[in-house]
């Protein structure tokens, strides 16, 4: 119970600095929503001290007022990532059209290491270079993008960044030698789709946009709707992780919209590309606190998951209504319902997931539920079983910003596991 009200207080305290801060310059809650891209009755409830525990609304919210990050008990972003931060010019850049948010990558500061390096530069504009090694056939280069497709699936993210600067070469190169072919087109999309995924994952939105954009480009080539689809994905994804939560719905519903009825008549795999465009809906309508889109989403999404029901690590096959429901856990853990997220994750945990990056999803979620309850030594465990199911995914720099910010909470700490566990991923509140 002390520990409950020590959480109240200090939800209470975390709404009156962002109420003080948004008075002091002369804000309405109205203006501050619109910055943040959520409703106006967010910022009246964070004020209330209502949803102060979702950390990553409370980062958006320190940096639109300007607020320290201590101040909402929150870490220091120097201590969670080593990338500095972007030049405003090159985020005023990257917040436009894809192909100028591509530019701007150019410039844009990426992440350490030869791999990552050789990632980008497979990614910019040029022609295909050209190597002595003949182009394998059709087949073997569809098994190749299976295969970075299961790497991403299984968190082998270090492999994946290896491969995918080699399958790209062979990709561009083979389409320069057959031009127009639509096969080529549509791996060289889905191939990029999971450069773009990747990125986004690692926090390289600047890198990110200039995958998407290729995607895009080689999905129309392909003519494959379901290519297409999977790209508008990946670039609804990219919209929303910028805060274009408004647009990455349109553009979804847009797409969807296209896409949907006789269910009964589809392939398996269009019906996934579908399925996951909508749970894509999900993530971003969530992000954007419409509650009213998300459930659009979801309820289309359990519609689509009567007819399909794939659980494997494949470019098509992660869509079941076992991600319906990982996804109606995460939106449920972005509103702030953070007893709805654990009631839905409780029957998910005792399921088998075939998936290591599903799996760890719903201990990271279930992690953050815990956390807005205060339940720190619980949001812990579900890290720890979250790392057991896919080690690298834990140190992504999302995860890593949550451990930092529940280790930051724990001011009295009682917990010297969580700061260890912190200190291992290099980010000590």
């Amino acid at each position: 119970m002390a520990q409950m009200a020590d959480a109240q207080s200090e939800a209470r305290r975390i709404g009156e600095v962002i109420r003080q801060a948004r008075v002091l310059q002369r804000r309405s809650q109205a203006d501050v929503a619109s910055a943040l891209g959520y409703h106006q009755s967010k910022v009246s409830r964070l004020e209330g001290g209502r949803g102060t525990d979702d950390v990553r609304v409370l980062r958006e919210v320190a940096q639109v007022l300007a607020i320290p990050p201590h101040r909402l008990g929150l870490a220091a972003a120097s201590d969670i990532s080593p990338v500095d931060p972007e030049t405003s010019e090159t985020e005023d850049m990257r917040r436009r059209t894809v192909l100028a948010a591509g530019i701007a990558a150019l410039a844009a500061p990426t992440i350490p290491g030869t791999a990552h390096q050789d990632l980008v530069q497979s990614l910019l504009p040029g022609a295909a270079r050209v190597t002595a090694e003949p182009v394998p056939d059709l087949q073997s280069l569809r098994d190749q993008v299976a295969g970075v497709r299961r790497l991403f699936c299984t968190c082998d993210y270090t492999k994946l960044e290896g491969a995918l600067p080699v399958l790209i070469g062979q990709l561009r190169q083979a389409i320069s030698e057959s031009p127009g072919s639509s096969d080529l087109s549509g791996l060289l999309a889905t191939t990029y789709q999971t450069s773009a995924s990747l990125l986004l994952k690692q926090s390289d939105q600047g890198n990110a946009w200039l995958a998407v954009g290729r995607a895009m480009a080689e999905a129309e080539r392909s003519g494959d709707p379901v290519v297409l689809a999977s790209s508008v994905r990946v670039h609804a994804h990219a919209l929303a992780r910028d805060s274009h939560t408004a647009q990455a719905v349109t553009l979804v519903r847009h797409t969807a919209d296209q896409l949907t009825g006789s269910y009964d008549q589809r392939s398996p795999r269009y019906l996934a590309a579908l399925g996951l465009l909508l749970l894509r809906g999900v993530t971003a309508a969530s992000s954007g606190g419409d509650r009213s889109a998300t459930q659009d989403f979801l309820t289309e999404a359990k519609q689509v998951a009567r007819y399909v029901a794939l659980d494997s690590p494949d470019a098509w096959a992660n869509f079941s209504p076992t991600n319906v429901a990982l996804h109606g856990l995460s939106a449920a853990v972005v509103f702030g319902d953070a007893g709805v997220a654990l009631d839905t994750a409780r029957p998910l945990m005792r399921r088998h997931i075939p998936v290591p990056e599903r799996r760890a999803a719903l201990w990271i979620e279930a992690a953050r539920a815990y956390s807005q309850q205060a339940r720190l030594a619980d949001g812990y465990q579900a890290l720890r079983i979250a790392e057991s199911c896919a080690a690298q995914d834990i140190r992504r720099p999302a995860v890593r910003e949550l451990v930092a910010d529940m280790a930051a909470r724990d001011r009295r700490r009682t917990l010297p596991e969580l700061h260890r566990f912190s200190r291992q991923l290099g980010v000590p509140a």
